[in-house]
This record gives C-alpha cells, structure tokens and sequence, in this order.
C-alpha cells in the first residue's frame, strides 16, 4: 500500500542516494565544468531515462538475474571500472582544446545505457524493488510509483552537480589551474571506479 510514510521514505533513500558522489555525478560536474550547463543537459536527462527503466526492469524481476547468476555483477563492475579509466585518461587535455570545440558532451542514450553498467545504479533498483516496493499494489501501480518518484527526485538532485562544474567554469581561466582541476577530476574518475571494483 502507497503510503505518506512510505513516500517520504523512498525519496528520502533517492535523495541521498542520487546526491551522494558517484560515477554520474563525477561526469555531470565533469562535463558541466568543460561544456557548461546547456551542452550537459541531455546527459542530465538521459541518467533518470535509463534509470527508471532499470528500476522498472528491477522490479519486474530483472534483479533474479543477479541471484542466479552473480558473476554478472563482477563483469559489470570490470566494465565500469574501464569506462570510468578511459573517461578519465580522455579528461586530461580536455580544458585545454575546449576552445578548440574537441569531444563532447554524452549524447541522452550513451547516459541512459550507461546506467546498466553502474554498480551504484543498480545498487539502487535493487534496494528499491526488495526494500521500497510496495508489494499490496497492482504491479503497473507499484512500478509507476517507485519510477516516477525516482524521476522527480533525479533530476533536480544530479543537475546541482552539473551547475557545480558549470559555475567552476568561470573561475577556471589560468593554464596552470585548468590542468590542476583535469588531473584532479581525472583522479576522482579512476579513484570511483576503483572503489566500485573493489567494493
């Protein structure tokens, strides 16, 4: 049964899930600092897409999966680990060709997919389906509840991290400190993903 309690629980949980430092969050700051705001506005939009389809796959039982087969979770979190490696080799150097209009922002299906491979992500559908899920419910009923509140926390949740890089950017004029903050983010990067890997 959805309930006052239960509502404010779930968005409690997403809240401090979605604003705590994590592999999205890393690149929305990231690419808000290099592409401002505006550019970074599909990758914001694509995270809560490919989230609430995979708590919503969750649900529905996606989640056996992991218990049948739990080595799947270790490939996933090689795989995000190498993303995550390869985000951050292609981090140095960024600022410096920005003027130059080099690389780009991820595109609103690359975040979306990229969700399937984030063990923090799924970390998330999973306790939300086993721990948030309201069982009384019809199932459509159920699933609509647990996405739509996830959406609406998402969003406004994970773009405080992109404005955060985006009102860096004006401060981020001298050469010297451009490559401070690259090597900086670059290290935040890998040092996420090794967390991850060997959580």
């Amino acid at each position: 049964m959805i309930t006052f309690t239960l509502f404010t629980a779930l968005a409690a949980f997403y809240f401090t899930m979605f604003f705590t430092p994590g592999p999205n969050n890393a690149m929305l700051t990231a690419s808000g600092m290099k592409f401002g705001f505006i550019r970074t506005l599909p990758h914001l939009i694509g995270i809560p897409l490919g989230h609430i389809l995979q708590i919503g796959l969750t649900c529905f039982g996606l989640a056996n999966l992991f218990l049948l087969y739990p080595q799947i979770q270790f490939y996933m979190k090689i795989l995000c680990f190498l993303y995550l490696l390869y985000l951050g080799w292609k981090m140095i150097g960024s600022f410096s060709l920005a003027q130059k209009e080099t690389g780009r922002p991820l595109k609103l299906y690359e975040a979306s997919l990229f969700q399937f491979i984030n063990p923090k992500a799924w970390s998330i559908a999973i306790t939300v389906a086993s721990g948030f899920y309201p069982t009384e419910e019809n199932i459509i009923i159920g699933v609509g509840f647990v996405t739509i509140t996830a959406a609406v926390i998402c969003f406004p949740t994970i773009s405080l991290w992109a404005l955060f890089g985006s009102g860096l950017r004006k401060f981020v004029n001298n050469i010297k400190i451009k490559k401070v903050i690259e090597y900086l983010l670059a290290i935040l990067l890998v040092l996420t993903g090794l967390f991850i890997l060997i959580k």
